[in-house]
């Protein structure tokens, strides 16, 4: 019996006595895997719980429907024909688009997983999965965005300056001599985190804790990936950075006035 064999009667047999939610057309998600056993097993699962499903067997479909409605989050394989997911993942990003990714990626291969963040993917799952465990992923990265949307409630200061830079937090807006520079849900959380807690050293567990509240299990390495493209946006010297800084033996570190810490 294949995974998605084990997959397809798991979700059959689950009880399905909870009331179903009101789909949420504010909640679209778009799975594009070239599965089709698969497509179809998403689908119906995360319909079930309330989220409007297209789905896309690979990035010339997706591209597609991407020009003809509007989506809360991308489900994205990294195996696909013609243009793979690491391809289609830094394409998105080079348009200027920050609609949140989660990669499905091979068993046990760290290497397409940090491939895949570095890309501008916002979270990673190998396969094969728990479809609960994507339902799961996908809850926490839509929360986060929530969170950061304008509007949110918020006591910290909305707005800081560092260098050329200006971060607006209540719009998740980063300008660079009034120029917008888009970000990731990833880099936005971790740079958040960091412009809040200014000259304070944090370990790599307490800044993924602060910038995602460890609603989902995730690889230390991570945090390195998410500060590596924060220091290639922001830094004019990402190898000797002066606004993220690197405390050895600790973490990281955020200089506002770029000064030595």
């Amino acid at each position: 019996m294949t995974d998605l064999t084990k997959l397809e009667e798991q979700h059959n047999n689950e009880p399905h006595d909870n009331p179903i939610h009101e789909p949420n057309i504010s909640q679209r998600i778009l799975v594009v895997d070239d599965d089709a056993r698969l497509r179809a097993l998403l689908q119906r699962f995360l319909e079930d719980d309330g989220y409007v499903v297209r789905t896309a067997h690979d990035g010339n479909q997706m591209d597609k429907l991407l020009q003809r409605e509007l989506f809360s989050l991308i489900v994205l394989d990294l195996m696909l024909p013609n243009e793979d997911g690491i391809s289609i993942c830094k394409r998105l990003r080079e348009q200027n688009s920050d609609i949140p990714i989660i990669m499905l990626t091979a068993k046990g291969s760290d290497a397409d997983r940090i491939t895949g963040l570095y890309a501008g993917a916002d979270d990673y799952l190998p396969k094969p999965f728990n479809p609960k465990e994507l339902l799961a992923r996908i809850k926490a990265v839509l929360r986060r965005q929530n969170r950061e949307l304008p509007g949110a409630p918020s006591q910290q200061v909305e707005v800081v300056e560092f260098g050329a830079w200006t971060l607006d937090l209540s719009t998740r807006t980063l300008k660079r001599d009034g120029q917008v520079v888009t970000l990731t849900t990833g880099e936005f959380s971790v740079l958040k985190a960091l412009v809040q807690h200014p000259r304070e050293p944090l370990t790599r567990d307490k800044l993924m804790n602060l910038a995602r509240g460890r609603e989902w299990g995730a690889m230390e390495r991570s945090i390195d990936v998410q500060v590596s493209r924060l220091r290639r946006l922001i830094e004019d010297n990402p190898s000797q950075a002066r606004y993220i800084q690197t405390v050895w033996g600790v973490g990281y570190c955020f200089v506002p006035d770029g000064a030595d810490s």
